[in-house]
């Protein structure tokens, strides 16, 4: 992606694509947080100097994704394996957000009753 407010645009429009989601300010502090069935599934934020993206990820995947990505880290204020923060740059296309952002999304539903469950997780479509 090319430009901070890109990063932070592309998620943000992906997150509420998704069935079930909710927007919502965080009192205290910048920060603005996505949830479903209750849950948050991803944050954005101003790190020190720039806009962050903060989403859940499967352990095995998150540490993949931080070794072939310069733009991706642990996650910021967050368990620093099954969180990761996106950061803007450029070597995050829009089609990487959108997984990303979708990842998370299903861990999270994944983990609902069923009963609160918006999508099946194993056959929702990704696009």
């Amino acid at each position: 992606m090319h430009h901070d407010v890109t990063l932070k645009t592309r998620s943000a429009t992906r997150a509420a694509e998704l069935p079930g989601t909710e927007r919502t300010h965080q009192s205290t502090g910048d920060w603005e947080v996505w949830k479903v069935g209750g849950k948050v599934f991803m944050l954005q934020t101003t790190m020190p100097g720039e806009p962050v993206v903060i989403l859940k990820a499967d352990p095995a995947d998150a540490l993949s994704l931080r070794e072939a990505h310069t733009d991706i880290t642990a996650g910021y204020h967050m368990n620093k394996t099954h969180w990761i923060t996106l950061h803007p740059g450029g070597n995050i296309d829009a089609g990487l957000v959108n997984d990303l952002v979708t990842d998370s999304y299903l861990l999270v539903v994944e983990g609902l009753p069923k009963t609160l469950r918006p999508v099946d997780p194993a056959t929702f479509q990704r696009h």
